[in-house]
């Protein structure tokens, strides 16, 4: 889980969090915003969301190794030959 995904999860979380106490969502829609809320929290906190598995789904960035001289890296460098 990208860094953006992690701060835009915490911002909906207080969001959420932040309905409940001025009685704005109450009853059975303040449990599911709360449960929203805990979720998004431990997701970000733990930089893991199980439902983007089956999706192949990832919001990190790709790191990439650009190589200038690729014919040096296969030869061994403790070789005597």
């Amino acid at each position: 889980m990208g860094t953006t995904d992690r701060i835009f999860r915490v911002i909906i979380a207080a969001f959420l969090i932040s309905l409940w106490p001025d009685g704005i969502i109450t009853g059975p829609w303040a449990i599911v915003a709360i449960t929203f809320t805990i979720v998004f929290v431990i997701t970000s906190l733990v930089s893991f969301c199980p439902l983007y598995l089956p999706f192949g789904f990832s919001t990190q960035q790709k790191n990439t190794v650009i190589l200038s001289n690729a014919t040096r890296l296969t030869q061994n460098p403790w070789s005597s030959s």
